[in-house]
């Protein structure tokens, strides 16, 4: 006589199912955090190590995100339950990123605003004087302003690839990605020629210090945010993006509109009224 019965499941809610991809993501994370002290100290193989961890935790992102769409496009386990709690750590996700760079404007202001003498054993700086002499800034309406126009019209086109997603337009889909991805990319070559041409280091004082760290994350977002969306284009010209089921794509979307935001301030605080003699 069979007692067994068949497992039915009274809840919403995904319980997923074992996998290593939690351990593999921890040892990865060691080893990049491991490799970046070793290969900052020049310490002998630091490099490799800093090398082998950014491919990891690459293959462990591709791998885990690659069971995240499985499992709501082919498995169907994406309730409303799930698709709110996604989203729920979608929004805690940006908030810490708010709080990210709210610590760099909070350093920015702080030395920009009161330019006092408690580091003047480290950096250099007459009372009052910002930025500091010496520094020569970037003018803000040149490839700042440029930078700005491009993130803006970026914008749009994934605000009309959002739309058009909505309205079963295939078409207007792909281009409004691909018109995306690519002032992504432009935004990246153009403030990586900005840097290559600047007339002040990273080490050379509170105000170097404080626009390269700024800066530098955002363009690191910017990164982020152009691979976020190019995945989701490769899904649009697949076909695997649909009105129904596209928490990818809307992430993406959120992810770049808050690149987006945080520029405007970093254009406006750090380029045009911090950088202004």
């Amino acid at each position: 006589m069979n007692h067994t019965k068949e497992h039915t499941q009274s809840h919403p809610y995904h319980l997923v199912d074992p996998s290593p991809l939690p351990l593999a993501g921890a040892m990865s994370l060691l080893a990049l955090a491991v490799g970046a002290a070793l290969f900052l100290h020049e310490k002998p193989g630091g490099s490799l190590v800093l090398l082998t961890g950014v491919a990891c935790v690459l293959l462990t992102m591709f791998f885990w995100w690659r069971t995240v769409i499985r499992e709501g496009l082919h498995e169907h386990h994406h309730t409303g339950a799930v698709r709110h709690g996604l989203r729920l750590g979608m929004i805690l996700f940006i908030a810490s990123e708010v709080m990210f760079f709210f610590g760099f404007f909070w350093a920015f202001f702080n030395a920009s605003i009161f330019p006092v003498l408690p580091l003047a054993d480290i950096w250099e700086m007459k009372e009052g004087i910002w930025p500091p002499e010496g520094i020569q800034t970037f003018d803000p309406w040149d490839i700042p302003f440029i930078n700005t126009l491009i993130l803006l019209l970026s914008g749009t086109t994934v605000t009309w690839a959002h739309h058009a997603l909505l309205e079963n337009n295939q078409r207007d889909l792909v281009r409004g990605l691909t018109i995306t991805v690519v002032l992504g990319v432009c935004f990246t070559l153009l403030q990586a020629y900005e840097y290559a041409h600047a007339a002040f280091g990273f080490s050379e004082g509170i105000y170097s210090s404080t626009f390269y760290m700024a800066t530098g994350f955002h363009g690191f977002h910017v990164i982020v945010g152009t691979i976020f969306l190019f995945v989701n284009l490769m899904r649009a010209r697949a076909g695997t993006l649909t009105r129904e089921g596209h928490l990818g794509f809307e992430f993406a979307a959120w992810y770049w509109h808050f690149v987006d935001v945080v520029w405007l301030f970093l254009f406006i605080c750090v380029y045009w009224w911090g950088g202004a003699h």
